[in-house]
């Protein structure tokens, strides 16, 4: 289990006495020229679903995120994805990297495994992690 936390931010002032000098504070993060921003994150598809190896083909399904694209499409613990569009899926990383390569918002046919040993193809749509 994780957690976030956020603060108010910003910065504060030492307290000072009477006739003592002002200490040097360091600038605001909030003062820095904008021509310093970092340029934006690229936008990456995500599936919401965590996946594991286990010795053979594919990537085993170990928890999906609810809500999320992976649960919308059907994508249960256990399930076993073989395909992921027209990629063959040979690992978790292989998975990853094929998800990476789509476009968030677009269709995508997933070849499944399920538990009780059937197949089955189901459509996603990959969304995006703000």
């Amino acid at each position: 289990m994780g957690a976030a936390v956020v603060g108010a931010g910003g910065t504060a002032e030492p307290e000072r006495r009477a006739g003592e000098p002002a200490a040097a504070v360091p600038a605001s993060p909030r003062a820095a020229p904008a021509a310093a921003a970092a340029p934006p994150a690229p936008v990456v598809a995500r599936l919401g679903v965590e996946v594991a190896d286990d010795g053979r083909p594919g990537a085993v399904v170990v928890g999906v995120h609810v809500p999320g694209p992976g649960f919308s499409a059907g994508l249960v613990r256990g399930d076993v994805l073989l395909a992921f569009g027209g990629t063959r899926v040979d690992s978790a990383a292989g998975l990853a990297r094929a998800v990476a390569r789509a476009r968030p918002g677009a269709e995508v046919t997933l070849t499944v495994r399920h538990r009780g040993g059937g197949h089955q193809r189901l459509t996603v749509v990959p969304g995006i992690v703000t």
